[in-house]
């Protein structure tokens, strides 16, 4: 089967000022995107989203109408638009309204200007996504592969299921926070444990450090993968028992390199 390219992706470009517009679809054409539709509203966009179903949705924050959080809620809400990937494009700094977009499941978010490379990162796992690649580890069999999934958040779930399924890996039990996933241990056998940070009841270092005082459960590699990450320091959490530490969004091969580090190492 023919590998999807960059050439064949269907973009909706919703950005409110007609300036910035024309310099993102710009800078879509020089990295290859042809099929480039645009909104410059929250409003517009819905009406056009159901007839469109692009692969991408490249979102402002702000908007006379509403906010790129209305819109991505609207994308994951709607069933014929769940294969929708919304990538945020915003000279926002506060770290609050940035978390927000982390943790709903956006696959990138790029400042204001953002560089070429930046936006080929963002198509790249865009392709990733859409187009499932094979992976092999050396250690085990990527089908056999048995993960937990801890995040309280639906949204970022549902994303995170989606990066895994990307590269091979069904067997996902989920669970909303470190207590569920304690009883999803007790009922079931994982080969790796991938935790949100800050979540209600028991966070991922709680739950870490939890499973550590298991004999049966010491040996499983645990991947932490936070909206906060950079507020983290790995050496800091590795008496916890964290194996591995990388951001939200996360990338289909980001998940690769960290799987052979965490399994094939």
């Amino acid at each position: 089967m023919t590998s999807l390219t960059v050439d064949q992706l269907s973009l909706l470009l919703v950005e409110p000022s007609e300036v910035q517009r024309k310099v993102i679809t710009r800078h879509l054409t020089d990295a290859g995107v042809i099929s480039v539709h645009s909104a410059d509203s929250i409003t517009t966009a819905k009406e056009k989203l159901p007839a469109l179903q692009p692969d991408l949705v490249v979102s402002a924050m702000y908007f006379e109408d509403g906010e790129g959080m209305d819109l991505l809620h609207f994308i994951q809400q709607q069933q014929s638009l769940r294969d929708s990937l919304f990538m945020l494009v915003s000279s926002e700094h506060k770290r609050q309204q940035l978390e927000t977009f982390r943790q709903a499941g956006c696959i990138a978010i790029l400042p204001k200007p953002f560089t070429p490379q930046h936006l080929q990162r963002a198509i790249n796992a865009t392709l990733d996504l859409i187009e499932p690649t094979a992976f092999e580890l050396e250690s085990f069999d990527v089908d056999d592969l048995r993960v937990l999934l801890v995040d309280d958040s639906n949204m970022s779930r549902q994303y995170l299921r989606r990066v895994f399924e990307s590269i091979g890996i069904t067997q996902i039990t989920e669970a909303t926070d470190g207590r569920e996933g304690i009883e999803a241990l007790k009922q079931h056998d994982f080969d790796l444990i991938c935790t949100d940070y800050h979540m209600p009841e028991m966070d991922g270092r709680e739950l870490a450090e939890t499973i550590r005082k298991q004999p049966t459960h010491q040996h499983i590699p645990i991947l932490m993968v936070s909206a906060r990450a950079d507020e983290l320091q790995l050496a800091q959490i590795e008496q916890a028992g964290i194996n591995a530490l990388t951001n939200k969004p996360f990338e289909p091969e980001v998940l690769r390199r960290t799987l052979k580090q965490l399994l094939d190492g």
